[in-house]
């Protein structure tokens, strides 16, 4: 009967080495479950490459002729990627304004075409432009085929505003349009005058609007004391209106001239200042008339 140790270990009986035990190690067993965990992976298949490529790109960065060599050769690939024909602009093309605002444009532009679309300021263009008076906006695109295209929206003179410098062109916001050598050159746009006249400019459009039928008679509208304005009437007549509310005075004064043809008569202003009653002021002859009328004696120092 065979006993169980040479049983268990027949290789010994017949000379041969033990097996050899396929089981890992203590510490490959650790080094093996330490490859899995998921962050040291990471770490060695992505962050340890970046890690030692950016350790090669800072080496060879803070070496100075690599740096300046790497610079050029970027200025000299941007430049000549800005140079390629198809960004080069030749042509500035205004559109929305006169000939001779159109020529002021181009000059104020100060770009020496051709020149590369890369090289051109356009907020800075655009403002240029827009310093210009007759300017309301100005809008800049680089179009195909080379072309700058200048979008302009021009301002409208509706009023000529008198002023000790001279006549000027305003538009319905009282800003300047352009300068004036005589008021019959624009004889189709209302004048006004007085200091701070064009900050009101939307005022007095709409007293001329509101005049009715006395438009046709209006010479101009006087900005007094840059509180109130005064209509000035063919027949050297005046209409003092009120500070507050003169379109009302205005309209009120139209009825009473409708009902009793009062601006037709021999005065010389009419004050609306009072909300009350207006006040007359009649003609030397027409006051000598009514005087008359009423039997009042007439000295002639009075006429």
């Amino acid at each position: 009967m065979q006993s169980l140790t040479a049983l268990r270990a027949p290789g010994r009986a017949y000379g041969h080495s033990p097996r050899r035990d396929p089981a890992p190690s203590k510490w490959a067993y650790r080094l093996q479950r330490l490859l899995l965990t998921p962050g040291i992976r990471a770490f060695l298949f992505r962050g340890l490459p970046i890690i030692v490529l950016l350790g090669g790109v800072s080496i060879w960065s803070g070496h100075e002729p690599n740096r300046q060599a790497l610079i050029a050769q970027l200025t000299q690939l941007r430049a000549d990627f800005e140079a390629r024909p198809e960004f080069l602009v030749s042509l500035a093309r205004v559109e929305g304004a006169s000939d001779d605002l159109a020529e002021v444009v181009r000059a104020k532009l100060g770009l020496m075409l051709p020149m590369s679309s890369f090289d051109i300021d356009l907020d800075a263009a655009r403002l240029r432009v827009e310093a210009l008076d007759a300017v309301q906006r100005a809008d800049l695109r680089v179009r195909s085929g080379g072309v700058l295209q200048v979008l302009i929206t021009e301002r409208d003179p509706v009023a000529v505003w008198r002023t000790a410098a001279g006549l000027t062109l305003i538009d319905a916001t009282g800003h300047r349009v352009a300068g004036l050598v005589a008021r019959t050159d624009r004889p189709d746009l209302p004048l006004i005058a007085g200091e701070g006249a064009d900050l009101v400019t939307p005022e007095a459009l709409a007293l001329i609007d509101a005049a009715g039928p006395l438009t046709p008679r209006i010479r101009g509208l006087v900005r007094m004391g840059n509180r109130r304005w005064d209509i000035v009437l063919d027949r050297n007549q005046r209409v003092m209106l009120p500070e507050k509310n003169p379109v009302q005075a205005l309209e009120r004064l139209l009825a009473l001239d409708h009902a009793q043809d009062l601006m037709n008569r021999d005065i010389l202003t009419v004050d609306l200042r009072s909300d009350r009653r207006p006040t007359l002021r009649l003609t030397p002859h027409a006051l000598a008339e009514t005087r008359r009328a009423q039997g009042i004696e007439i000295v002639e120092n009075e006429l």
